[in-house]
């Protein structure tokens, strides 16, 4: 696929500045997208450091402000950093980033995950992994400092977030945990280092468990006006809150229905729980051992990217390829994780397997192939990411929005049903079994952080823990394991969850406008090629730099 090349402005100036200022000031970032130029350490956690980020955002959108526009490039460049830079500082006026604590996306696992992706191929790799670890420390007492800060101020984590991080760094503290097993027989520099962080994590389990629990409210929900802010944080666009939990609550009854109707073609009867234990005792459906289930992922991602390039999209040579991985953590979850700058590492999909697990449905996990990898997030980032030639830095590596990126590869798991690429009834279950989780999370998350009242079958009225429980086991019938830490999730990362589907529906609509817009001469190839090119950006600002409309 040829990519023209363009002039970098004046305003591309101002985004790479930028960029490179904020892998200055958050050398895990730059680890994590495989930047050449990661600083030393892992980032000033504290209150300094996050007025840093602040001030360069503050400065950004005044240059931006006084830099004139060269081109449309320019105009979604300035429109997207204004919109994702002013939010990121409307943030940190109200001290979200300040007290960021939650079990899935706060410090406490960043600081843990970019290890994942240290090269520790040779002696050289881990020397520098060892001076990695040996700056945990200095990261965990920052970040400490700010958590005592925004308790001050009156903003601490909820109390059940509170108790499960300390538990989650306890874990990676102990005897055989991840710092001691990562570097164990490594040699005494990174094991002498790794102990320095595994003590890290220790200190800030105690902190948590005792001087931040003693603060933490009991009460999970933040309240609709935090959630506004979040939800647009998230989605890349202001939604209707209201609507939209109508609209998630049509949504569940929809795909239940859409459900019973596939399960009634499996088993003749509208029983979907009797549809999945058919299926999981199919042996053709099932797949033992975890390198087995590893190959399988490889081999199906090969076949859909070979078998979707040139036809509904066009797949960039860099990013033909893609490794599915087992990851060294047991969290039972598959994730992404995307190219280097410069290629030498590719795209890989990992999955987490928890402990004692040996058997995996195929059936349930093709949708989950998809969203991670091609047409999902591989492609996704990695059509971004080739193009160099056009779009600055930032706007390749350096803006990611759930609402965009999540939405995209809900997206992709329907369309790849829409396209006949699920393979029988089984995988099309799958599929809608993921998707009913994901509407689900809409209701949940909109309903309890903003107060509304809850669905009637589990008794309406105020949510409580007991009556989100009861329904998110309603819309999954994932392991109650798998599901606490799915409803840990909602209530300590608000906003984040529900944009996924919100996503999706915006993307659909979007697709379904292009098409009324265009008539006969809508292609959805070149639909997907020209919205994928624009780069991860918030959702109204993709609909505008494709539509031209609000």
């Amino acid at each position: 696929m040829e990519i023209p090349a363009r002039t970098p402005t004046a305003v591309d100036a101002v985004a790479e500045e930028h960029f490179a200022t904020t892998l200055r000031l958050q050398p895990t970032l730059a680890l994590s997208l495989g930047a050449p130029d990661a600083a030393p350490g892992l980032g000033d956690r504290s209150p300094a450091g996050l007025e840093a980020l602040a001030a360069a955002n503050r400065a950004t959108l005044a240059a931006l402000g006084a830099t004139p526009v060269a081109d449309d490039v320019d105009r979604v460049t300035v429109a997207a950093m204004t919109d994702r830079l002013g939010l990121e500082v409307a943030l940190h006026e109200a001290g979200e980033t300040l007290g960021d604590l939650n079990v899935i996306a706060s410090p406490l696992q960043d600081l843990r995950m970019v290890f994942d992706l240290l090269p520790t191929e040779g002696a050289e790799d881990w020397a520098a992994a060892a001076e990695r670890l040996a700056e945990v420390p200095a990261a965990v007492d920052g970040y400490v400092q700010s958590l005592r800060a925004a308790a001050a101020a009156g903003r601490v984590a909820a109390l059940r977030q509170v108790r499960a991080c300390a538990a989650e760094a306890d874990s990676h503290a102990a005897p055989d945990g991840f710092f001691a097993a990562f570097a164990a027989g490594r040699g005494e520099g990174p094991e002498r280092a790794a102990a320095l962080a595994a003590g890290a994590y220790a200190r800030l389990a105690e902190f948590l468990r005792t001087e931040l629990a003693a603060r933490a409210p009991a009460a999970d929900a933040v309240g609709p006006e935090r959630y506004e802010l979040l939800s647009r944080y998230f989605v890349g666009a202001r939604v209707d809150l209201a609507e939209t939990y109508a609209w998630g609550l049509e949504e569940v009854a929809r795909l239940r229905a859409e459900m019973a109707a596939v399960a009634r073609g499996l088993t003749g009867s509208a029983d979907v729980a009797a549809a999945a234990a058919a299926l999981d005792a199919d042996p053709g459906a099932v797949i033992e051992g975890a390198e087995n289930f590893r190959a399988w992922m490889q081999d199906r991602s090969d076949e859909t990217l070979e078998a979707l390039d040139g036809t509904h999209f066009d797949v960039p040579a860099q990013v033909r390829r893609l490794e599915c991985r087992i990851a060294p953590t047991t969290g039972g979850g598959i994730y992404y994780t995307g190219p280097s700058e410069d290629f030498s590492r590719p795209g890989r999909m990992w999955w987490a397997v928890p402990p004692g697990q040996s058997t995996f449905s195929t059936w349930r996990e093709a949708t989950t192939v998809h969203h991670e990898g091609v047409p999902g997030h591989h492609l996704q980032i990695g059509q971004t990411a080739v193009r160099s030639e056009v779009l600055n830095r930032w706007r390749r590596q350096g803006c990611w929005i759930s609402g965009h990126g999540e939405g995209w590869a809900l997206y992709a798991e329907r369309l790849m049903q829409d396209l006949g690429f699920l393979r029988g009834p089984g995988e099309v279950l799958g599929m809608l079994d993921a998707q009913l989780l994901r509407a689900g999370r809409v209701v949940l998350d909109v309903g309890v952080h903003c107060g509304f009242p809850a669905p009637a079958e589990v008794g309406g009225g105020a949510w409580s823990y007991e009556k989100a429980w009861a329904y998110l086991r309603s819309v999954s019938g994932n392991h109650p394991d798998v599901l606490r830490f799915e409803l840990d999730r909602y209530l300590g990362w608000a906003g984040q969850a529900p944009s996924y589907k919100v996503g999706e529906r915006l993307w659909t609509a979007l697709r379904e406008d292009a098409a009324a817009a265009e008539g006969g001469a809508f292609d959805l190839r070149s639909f997907h090629r020209r919205a994928l090119d624009v780069g991860s950006v918030g959702m109204d600002v993709l609909r505008s730099a494709l539509l031209g409309t609000p």
